[in-house]
């Protein structure tokens, strides 16, 4: 890119190396924005996603990061700054479903997983980027994208409890961050994405699983990565400007 690059704006993607995480990086890169973005594995699927990436003009850069430990997401952003020098939106993907578990056979080990990547991950990761772009704090502000679920809302699926409240928790740390970032100039929404065909529900049967659950969604199918990311698209741009504190269902009716 030329010189001009430097007046792009920039994102980070936590968890962008596939799936939705991937298909928003896609998205956001062929919108012109330049792109930083995590991955805890397959660092195979982050390069070639930074290849897709450059391909549409655009620049990227991929860090390893754990967003479960809050020293890896300090570094993680610190690297995106060192390499564009500002950040102008995030959105926070990275998480996981965990191990179904009965609700009788929980444990911490078994909890602690899930809420220090799907919760706490969260919370680390808005932390760094309202550090960097706080109008108080001498940026521009910016936009903050929240990756929920519909499991937030129905439950979830069966022996899933421990998946669906950490979810529950991004829906109201979204509304907690709505009034307490709108004054640094920063706007907040998530969304809660429903049976979409990502290699996420390989623990529940994979494609099978998707065929199987694709009859209770009102619309029939599953949905796509690239629906959610178009998605995602539009809450980071302008013509969003006046939606914050929103949490927006992209589940079929499901």
């Amino acid at each position: 890119m030329n010189a001009k690059s430097k007046e792009f704006p920039v994102l980070m993607v936590t968890g962008g190396n596939r799936g939705i995480g991937r298909a928003v990086a896609l998205a956001a890169a062929a919108a012109r924005y330049r792109i930083a973005f995590t991955y805890r594995s397959d660092q195979q699927a982050a390069e070639k996603t930074v290849a897709a990436i450059e391909s549409l003009g655009s620049e990227a850069i991929a860090v390893y990061a754990d967003v479960a430990r809050q020293d890896d997401v300090r570094a993680a952003f610190a690297s995106a700054k060192e390499r564009f020098g500002r950040l102008d939106a995030l959105v926070n993907n990275a998480g996981i479903i965990g191990e179904p578990r009965s609700i009788i056979d929980v444990d911490e080990q078994h909890l602690d997983l899930v809420f220090r990547t799907n919760v706490f991950g969260a919370f680390y990761c808005v932390a760094e980027a309202v550090r960097q772009m706080s109008k108080q704090a001498g940026g521009e502000g910016g936009v903050i994208v929240n990756v929920s679920s519909a499991a937030a809302r129905h439950g979830g699926m069966p022996q899933e409890a421990h998946y669906a409240s950490s979810k529950g928790a991004i829906d109201s740390l979204t509304l907690s961050l709505a009034k307490e970032l709108a004054p640094m100039g920063i706007r907040v929404n998530a969304i809660r994405p429903g049976l979409i065909d990502t290699a996420i529900h390989s623990i529940h049967g994979g494609d099978e699983a998707i065929r199987r659950m694709a009859p209770t969604v009102p619309l029939g199918r599953a949905g796509t990565a690239q629906e959610v990311a178009d998605t995602v698209l539009f809450l980071l741009q302008d013509k969003s400007s006046y939606i914050h504190g929103a949490l927006i269902d992209i589940s079929g009716g499901r």
